[in-house]
């Protein structure tokens, strides 16, 4: 069962939605409008038992554009 995160398009509200299959219709939360973009889901990695960082772990590298104030990921 994924989890895929979305727009909508007519109100802007972020939301995130379990599908469970792929005929499910999906309604913003806010103005339950239909209408929706599909955004790339962005994951962070948390740290090995170790204390290192996993493979995932972009944290502070800047690499997407990422301040503590806004995500240029999205």
């Amino acid at each position: 069962m994924p989890i895929y995160e979305y727009i909508c398009n007519d109100c802007q509200t972020r939301y995130e939605r379990i599908v469970m299959s792929a005929h499910q219709e999906i309604e913003c939360p806010k103005c339950e409008s239909k209408r929706h973009t599909l955004q790339l889901s962005v994951f962070s990695a948390g740290k090995s038992a170790n204390g290192t960082a996993s493979a995932g772990d972009t944290s502070g590298s800047g690499s997407c554009g990422c301040t503590p104030h806004s995500c240029g990921c999205r």
